[in-house]
């Protein structure tokens, strides 16, 4: 049997994968609920996101979505939704166009022409920083306007702490870049496309909760994993009730919980992954009546604003008043030890600062993101007894796509071995 410790995305999309495979498998939630940090609810009567606002309409989620008759619930945001950068006082329009590039304000025109010298520098190397690249690429103005507040976003990391083989080179690969970024994008005419925006109509958490409705005999809950010991040519899962056989074990939670389950059994493994940094990251949510349309903004990393970004949950899908602030993060994690108070105060001005609106504060609550930084170094060389595996957003692919790509692929190679 199969067991898969941790009943967050990953792991219940590598069930549904297993049970597709017909491979038997033992599902362990030390919470009370599935998801992990996929989280729904509603204060005051608007719907609110704890975790991702939302995922990417790609193939594989589709099919997903399909399979689990989840079709009707789908919501998908309206197309050509902008997306903007606060810099020097205002919003300003992200373009997904070369022409819409050469119209925008969001740089100068000495960093637009200074673009035009990017074919002609080295290619990315993998022990420079992420920042330095972008820098070395494109500029300066263009790295800390454009590049970098998007790059960086997505981990809330400080792409100055990022290094390019640890944190990047995945990307670069994916899209097919290697020594320009910007001839392969011209190439293909200019824009960028990328799959809509999409979530349902009573949040993310619809996904894990169908995928573990599906799936509810094999999953046990308040089941919180203690220890993974070797016993002969499988393994013993420790809980705080019992003793479980397994051939196989696959780990999915947060690299310091995955660190302690595998103290004993693999201790320089345990070691390794202790060493992750994780950021600090305040979400706060924000109820405002404003004219905003798009799917909301970046903060420029020339602006010293403690907000990282905004998502506008009221054009995106019609969640009417409600503006998901983020704040901290790499660059400013001092500020996620502030009160809950203070921190609904620091979010509402610099709301008003970047859009002009008023707002208050419907919930504050805090998260923990992997950093990918330089202490992702320590997953070289990480070695794992055989039949440990490990699928988690620490690991590869972070996104829900990607995370749902990971699972299919882990369950099809544990298929084949039987």
């Amino acid at each position: 049997m199969i067991v898969i410790v941790g009943g967050g995305i990953s792991g219940l999309a590598l069930g549904h994968h297993l049970a597709a495979h017909s491979a038997e498998f033992l599902l362990l939630e030390a919470s009370a609920r599935p998801g992990g940090v996929i989280r729904s609810g509603r204060v005051e009567g608007h719907l609110l996101e704890w975790g991702p606002q939302r995922a990417r309409l790609t193939e594989g989620f589709r099919k997903l979505v399909t399979e689990l008759g989840l079709g009707g619930e789908l919501i998908s945001s309206p197309p050509g939704l902008p997306l903007f950068v606060y810099r020097s006082g205002r919003l300003r329009l992200v373009p997904f166009s070369a022409l819409a590039f050469l119209r925008s304000d969001i740089i100068g025109w000495r960093a637009k022409l200074r673009l035009a010298l990017e074919p002609l520098t080295a290619p990315p190397r993998d022990d420079e920083s992420v920042a330095g690249l972008f820098t070395r690429k494109i500029g300066r103005e263009a790295y800390e306007n454009l590049v970098g507040p998007l790059y960086g976003g997505l981990y809330a990391s400080d792409p100055e702490d990022m290094v390019v083989g640890l944190s990047l080179r995945h990307v670069l690969r994916e899209f097919g870049l290697s020594r320009s970024l910007l001839l392969p994008l011209l190439r293909r005419g200019g824009r960028i496309d990328p799959p809509d925006a999409c979530s349902f109509r009573e949040g993310m958490q619809l996904l894990p909760a169908a995928l573990a409705s599906r799936h509810c005999e094999r999953i046990r809950y308040g089941s919180a994993v203690r220890e993974v010991r070797r016993a002969g040519h499988g393994f013993t899962v420790i809980t705080d009730g019992e003793a479980i056989a397994a051939k196989q074990v696959v780990l999915t939670a947060p690299a310091p919980d995955t660190a302690a389950q595998l103290a004993g059994l693999a201790p320089a493994a345990a070691e390794r992954l202790r060493r992750l940094n994780y950021n600090p990251l305040a979400v706060v949510h924000l109820l405002a009546e404003t004219r905003l349309r798009g799917l909301g903004y970046q903060v420029s990393f020339a602006e010293p604003l403690a907000t990282r970004g905004v998502t506008w949950n009221d054009s995106l899908f019609g969640r009417t008043g409600v503006y998901t602030a983020y704040l901290g993060g790499a660059r400013r994690a001092e500020v996620v030890a502030r009160s809950d108070a203070s921190l609904g105060e620091l979010a509402v001005a610099e709301f008003q600062l970047a859009t002009g609106y008023e707002a208050r504060t419907l919930s504050v609550e805090r998260e923990r993101m992997p950093a990918w930084d330089r202490s992702w170094a320590a997953l070289s060389g990480l070695e794992l007894p055989p039949g440990l595996h490990i699928c988690a957003n620490w690991e590869s692919r972070p996104g829900i796509p990607g995370r749902l790509l990971q699972a299919k692929r882990l369950a099809a190679k544990l298929a084949s071995a039987g």
